[in-house]
């Protein structure tokens, strides 16, 4: 064979495995005559389906620059490579990939171990109903079923089939009615068979003046997938020689003041049903699927900081209850100190409207139901 003819041949080669995607994208999408409310009600039963996969999350909400609200500023606000194996919800693991660096998550049933390779730092915490966000949370099946939790049938449309991560993904979409939501609406792709999410779209409504109703704030999609259970090896977390390991009782300032603030918060906050299974804990949570207000109770060494940083960022304004801050379909508004020293922290996917009304009607109950 001359060289001529093998280097044509290489260049065939070459051409096919750069055709091969655009190839399965331009097959035609098989969709399903299932209804919205059929297809979301096997998403929220998919909990227990095992998978594995490579996914990318996009936010584009920048949050303030702040070291108690930890790295949730880079997962809201920028673009983040997952890969996961989910053998259940008590033992799964999820690593996150960076330009700066890789951190993994190990979980089972008694607690999580966060591991940073270029520290060889394992941490060690328990389960906690209330924490910051973590990459976790922004994996497709996570996100998808927690943000439909609760949808009513009305709320709830067909979106035709998309091909994602090799599958034809079924699409829903959910427009929230609650008054108090900050969300336009949620889109959500899932696989056809397990019913597993596989994209999700969430879009809101405007805070700041260069905002635009209706805009992405948050995206995450799974670019490979696999519904076989994940060997049990993988999702072991095994110290290696020369590591640290550090045990923590607490996670964040959100954890600890759900375990140590006294206060006791009501049953409903500015029109929305608790979301709280359990009724121990100072942390207030309220709202369905998209629609979340979460309210921290915070001593004034923590609220300083926070309200030090808010005073420093772009847009902040001050209203008749504190420091407000808005971005994207996200608010956070921290509340004055009343007369103990104490301050919420109010934030979520609710109008600027509802956290002033949350917060008067926490100052007028001192913080407890």
């Amino acid at each position: 064979m001359t060289t001529a003819r093998r280097w044509w041949i290489v260049a065939i080669g070459v051409l096919a495995l750069l055709a091969a995607p655009l190839l399965v994208h331009a097959l035609p999408v098989e969709d399903s005559a299932e209804s919205a409310t059929s297809l979301a009600a096997r998403i929220q039963q998919s909990h227990d389906v095992p998978y594995s996969g490579s996914a990318e999350s996009t936010g584009t909400l920048q949050l303030p620059a702040s070291t108690q609200f930890g790295a949730l500023g880079d997962l809201l606000g920028e673009r983040t490579r997952l890969r996961t194996w989910w053998r259940s919800a008590d033992d799964w693991r999820v690593d996150t990939v960076r330009t700066t660096g890789e951190s993994d998550l190990f979980h089972d049933e008694s607690g999580t171990t966060r591991w940073v390779y270029e520290s060889l730092t394992a941490t060690r915490t328990p389960n906690v109903f209330v924490r910051i966000p973590d990459a976790s949370d922004l994996l497709p099946p996570i996100l998808g079923r927690r943000l439909l939790d609760g949808a009513r049938p009305d709320e709830l449309s067909r979106l035709p089939a998309e091909r994602i991560a090799g599958r034809d993904a079924l699409g829903v979409r959910l427009r929230p009615s609650d008054q108090q939501s900050s969300i336009d609406r949620v889109e959500v792709w899932a696989d056809p068979e397990t019913a597993v999410p596989l994209r999700v779209e969430v879009y809101g409504d405007s805070y700041g003046p260069t905002d635009q109703p209706g805009q992405v704030a948050v995206t995450t999609a799974f670019s490979s997938f696999s519904s076989e259970l994940p060997a049990a090896s993988i999702t072991r977390f095994e110290p290696p020689p020369g590591s640290t390991t550090r045990f923590e009782r607490v996670l964040d300032f959100a954890s600890a003041a759900d375990a140590f603030a006294p206060q006791e918060p009501p049953a409903n906050l500015a029109g929305l049903g608790g979301r709280r299974t359990s009724a121990v804990g100072a942390v207030a949570v309220y709202g369905r699927g998209p629609t979340l207000l979460v309210g921290v109770p915070l001593w004034d060494r923590a609220a300083d900081p926070i309200r030090e940083q808010l005073n420093s960022t772009a847009g902040m304004r001050h209203t008749t209850s504190g420091h407000f801050v808005g971005t994207g379909p996200l608010g956070v508004l921290l509340t004055d100190e009343d007369a103990f020293g104490t301050s919420w922290l109010l934030t979520g996917t609710v109008t600027p409207a509802t956290l002033e009304r949350a917060a008067a009607e926490l100052a007028a109950s001192g913080g407890f139901g």
